[in-house]
């Protein structure tokens, strides 16, 4: 038995994973890749920056995988999503600090290589890319048995963006009186999936299939609904020099969690818990697992997936643009001071 036989037999094919790159080849032909310099299968991926419209330009960066929603995925055999989601989870932290994503690279590892799966997660990554205006710069897949079951997966994302460095959102600014506008997620995201499944599969026995009569759909596509990508929303009002003093991803962590990130010390945010309409994934996790309300906003996103802190002189004008583009937005509070000791998230 030779080398490469040997390998199979202790569960790594080599042979399968030679045709990855054909596959991804196939698959991002058609995506814009400017600013690249090498081809998808080199040892590293090369960019060529071009900063010729930038007098202090900063390089932002951010890393984040998709979680166990990865587990609902490999239960519906189901995967494109799951690619959307890891693009987007990296490139709405980096569109926080004003940033324009450059280049993304993705890792994947599986316990046995599956070329349904694998194939899915790259166009649902190259379609990420492509709403985010973002080059699919390369990547890397591993097949790990004994590491991983063989029907597991997981996967991680890079990205890399661009801003300008007097240019960046860093919350600084902010100051009492602030509205906080909330733009909707398109659902759950892909965060809270470990109290998700505990609920669902192993409390409440429910299956994919099953109907909920307040969702009026499978519970296995709503789970499965892909993160809302905010690039093109925030680049369009960056573009036309719309001031956003503060931008939070409400990821992990809820609204309790991430707002404290982009405040100043001396200013709190006022929340109004009823200024949006929550998508009722939310209400029938609540009612089916017995979650308390606070619990709720520091586990889920609560159906605002981006909140931007501005002044109250260019709500009007940020909320008619927002409405242009296609998407709602919501003022769901304001910015107070805040006192010694008192949390810097209140709902009202």
């Amino acid at each position: 038995m030779g080398a490469a036989e040997k390998y199979k037999a202790a569960g790594v094919d080599l042979e399968k994973a030679n045709r990855l790159v054909d596959i991804v080849k196939k698959i991002t032909e058609k995506l814009p890749q400017r600013g690249v310099v090498s081809g998808i299968g080199g040892y590293a991926g090369l960019f060529s920056l071009d900063v010729s419209s930038y007098k202090n330009p900063i390089l932002v960066s951010s890393t984040d995988g998709v979680g166990t929603k990865i587990k609902i995925a490999i239960m519906a055999n189901e995967h494109k999503g799951i690619g959307i989601d890891l693009v987007a989870m990296c490139v709405n932290d980096i569109i926080t600090c004003g940033a324009k994503p450059l280049f993304f690279l993705d890792y994947l590892a599986f316990g046995k290589f599956n070329e349904k799966i694998f194939t899915e997660l790259i166009e649902g990554i190259a379609e990420g890319c492509q709403i985010s205006q973002c080059t699919l710069l390369g990547g890397e897949t591993a097949e790990m048995p004994g590491m991983y079951a063989p029907s597991d997966y997981d996967c991680s994302g890079f990205v890399v963006g661009i801003v300008e460095g007097n240019e960046i959102i860093d919350g600084s600014s902010i100051s009492i009186g602030d509205i906080i506008i909330g733009i909707p997620s398109s659902g759950l995201h892909s965060n809270g999936f470990s109290l998700v499944r505990k609920i669902i599969f192993e409390e409440q026995k429910l299956k994919l299939d099953y109907i909920p009569e307040e969702l009026g759909q499978p519970l296995g596509e709503v789970l499965l609904t892909p993160t809302k990508i905010y690039v093109p929303i925030i680049k369009t009002l960056l573009n036309r020099d719309l001031e956003i003093k503060g931008c939070a991803h409400i990821t992990g962590g809820g609204f309790i969690d991430n707002l404290p990130r982009i405040l100043p010390k001396n200013c709190k945010a006022v929340i109004e818990k009823n200024a949006w309409e929550k998508p009722a994934i939310f209400t029938f996790l609540q009612k089916l697992g017995n979650i308390s309300e606070e619990e709720m906003y520091r586990v889920f996103n609560c159906g605002i997936g981006l909140i931007l802190i501005v002044n109250e002189d260019t709500l009007e004008e940020m909320q008619s643009l927002i409405s242009a583009l296609g998407e709602n937005c919501y003022t769901i509070g304001h910015i107070e001071k805040r006192k010694d000791e008192e949390k810097q998230v209140i709902l009202v």
